[in-house]
């Protein structure tokens, strides 16, 4: 690909985050995303066959940015105390799902996980391992995998995430602070700490 065609390329993803974030996911069309880049509708499928291929690379466009937020939360410091790293890498995960809606939403679509023109393996599996590394750290040794551990925590928080964002746990609770469904989680995966 030549420098105008990458640089078309990027036009539209970006036209694409921007419209997400503004308009949610119902709002991604082809159409809309050439019109806001400037291009005719059909010039998105030169470098985008499909619109689940556009699609796509906008929610690898979330993963990268959740997986930079982690890595700057979580940070790299060794020595820091694993259930610390961990504890904010979680909390970054739960802000996104707050902040960023549409991405979040976009990026667990089924349809473009199992199509495989996400690139899964490349854009989620490193912040995967970031999670399995910590909760092996973080927890005493149990007969549980660290992996499946690590899963089974991925999915409390993205069920806190996704009920918060529905509203049914401020239902349920009567709170909007997730905070506490937080440390709960963490104490039902890691054991509880003395507070």
């Amino acid at each position: 690909m030549n420098e105008e065609n990458i640089g078309l390329r990027e036009r539209l993803v970006e036209a694409g985050v921007e419209l997400l974030a503004a308009e949610g996911v119902q709002a991604l069309t082809l159409r809309e995303i050439a019109r806001r880049t400037g291009v005719s509708h059909g010039a998105p499928r030169r470098y985008f066959p499909t619109h689940l291929e556009l699609l796509s690379a906008i929610a690898r466009r979330g993963f990268a940015e959740l997986a930079a937020r982690a890595t700057a939360a979580a940070g790299a410091d060794e020595g820091a105390d694993p259930r610390e790293r961990l504890t904010a890498l979680c909390r970054v995960y739960l802000d996104f799902a707050r902040t960023d809606r549409g991405m979040f939403e976009l990026m667990f679509r089924h349809d473009l996980l199992a199509s495989g023109r996400l690139g899964l393996r490349e854009t989620s599996l490193p912040l995967f391992g970031m999670l399995v590394d910590l909760v092996a750290r973080a927890r005493p040794r149990t007969g549980v995998a660290p992996e499946l551990a690590a899963a089974a925590l991925w999915a409390n928080l993205h069920g806190i995430a996704q009920l918060h964002g529905w509203g049914s746990l401020q239902l349920a609770t009567g709170s909007e602070d997730a905070e506490p469904l937080l440390r709960a989680a963490l104490d039902a995966h890691l054991g509880a700490v003395q507070r």
